[in-house]
């Protein structure tokens, strides 16, 4: 059980229902859509046998000035949106020559991104193949690079405590949080800005998604394709977006007297050291991951109320994932699916549903599962579907896995 308590006092996010955190909860609430039609040029240029995708629902360039967005990868772009948006909504201002909000050597920041900045490595290849050097970018480096997400809201935030940039596919969001956690936890810092980005919708990950055939087909019905759980669905949809939590150590937050929406309360991360793509089939490390963040938190597995589920909406892993959560935790805990509104965030995904997971604790409710028509029978878990539930919430967990055997549980509880 741990020692210090870990609570959260701000979120940040922009994803494919919203450009903050306020729309996209009330999106998820209200059952709405992020998922459209993929109509740009390059998806009928390559045939793509996937027309689909869930694209930010508010652009950089409406929130950021011209001269960030040229010196930035989308992926930056994003992190630095949803963190301006966690620090400011933690009552935070930003640091400037005459005034330091929080200690630098006691502040860190811990960003992850499952694949960085591959349109800039991309865009920035095309330049040179057609017009020569003197068109590459000077920064195509630092906007290409995977820490580059977590560097610059460092730097914004003058954080020097540490700064980490964890890169572990589909669960890079959430395990930024665990390293925030344990950040705080070890006395390494009293505030860690953390969470996850990506922005990567691009004819290479499309296609590439699209040859493993992880992605759904569905494209004359974008507003199903989406369908966790559900007996008729047939993959992912590739989306963008970011989310950002400030977490603080209970007695820091106390101190300033910082409104708290709860606790980060354990974390559990372990690999399954089976396939790069396939998770364990007997789902040992998603098990152990939601095993070890329930012990860490000091709770039981009747505690958790709530798994708010990874649920990508594949064939496998769906099914895979509710076994496990079975074991687990057991078969009282009600489950949901955010992909189903907003698509799949890859590295973003960890974070921003983690956001979700502490709203549903915080208002006591829990957002629908879209599009879950006909659950399938080897999901035997009650799954939150046709419209959000009210529900009083002591605990709920959110799993994230990703490629490579990479899997997080996080813990969250009450205030």
């Amino acid at each position: 059980m741990s020692t210090v308590e870990v609570v959260v006092t701000g979120i940040g996010a922009t994803t494919p229902l919203g450009g903050d955190v306020t729309s996209t909860w009330d999106g998820l609430i209200a059952g709405r859509n992020g998922i459209k039609t993929n109509d740009t040029e390059w998806a009928e240029k390559y045939n793509l046998p996937s027309r689909l995708m869930a694209p930010l629902a508010v652009e950089p360039s409406e929130v950021l000035p011209r001269v960030q967005l040229r010196r930035m990868d989308r992926c930056e772009q994003i992190a630095v949106i949803a963190a301006r948006q966690a620090w400011a909504d933690a009552g935070y201002e930003l640091p400037s020559d005459e005034h330091e909000p929080v200690d630098p050597d006691r502040l860190g920041v811990a960003i992850g991104t499952g694949i960085g900045g591959p349109v800039t490595l991309l865009d920035q290849d095309d330049l040179l193949e057609q017009h020569g050097l003197r068109k590459v970018s000077p920064l195509t480096v630092p906007m290409l690079m995977p820490n580059g997400p977590a560097a610059l809201v460092s730097i914004e935030l003058r954080a020097r405590a540490g700064v980490h940039s964890p890169a572990s596919a589909c669960a890079s969001g959430a395990e930024g949080l665990a390293q925030a956690y344990q950040m705080i936890q070890s006395g390494r810092a009293d505030v860690v800005v953390a969470g996850g980005a990506e922005a990567c919708i691009h004819p290479i990950t499309v296609a590439g998604f699209a040859q493993s055939r992880t992605l759904s087909l569905r494209n004359d019905e974008p507003e199903r394709a989406s369908r966790p759980f559900d007996v008729d669905r047939d993959g992912f949809i590739l989306g963008e977006g970011a989310g950002v939590l400030v977490l603080e150590s209970a007695a820091h937050a106390r101190a300033r007297g910082a409104r708290v929406y709860g606790k980060l309360a354990g974390t559990g991360i372990t690999s399954d050291a089976y396939h790069i793509t396939g998770n364990h089939p007997e789902g040992i490390g998603q098990i152990n991951a939601m095993t070890k963040a329930i012990r860490e938190a000091g709770l039981t597995p009747a505690d958790i109320g709530h798994v708010n589920a990874h649920a990508t909406s594949t064939v496998v892993g769906d099914v895979g994932e509710a076994v496990a959560i079975r074991k687990a935790v057991g078969d009282h805990t009600v489950l949901t699916a955010p992909k189903s509104s907003f698509g799949h965030l890859v590295g973003g995904a960890g974070a921003v549903e983690s956001i979700v997971t502490l709203l549903a604790i915080y208002h006591g409710i829990i957002p629908a599962t879209r599009n879950l028509e006909n659950q399938d029978p080897k999901v035997e878990l009650d799954v939150v579907a046709g419209e959000a539930r009210k529900l009083d919430l002591v605990a709920a967990m959110n799993d994230s896995f990703g490629f490579g055997g990479h899997n997080v549980a996080l813990v969250f509880t009450a205030a």
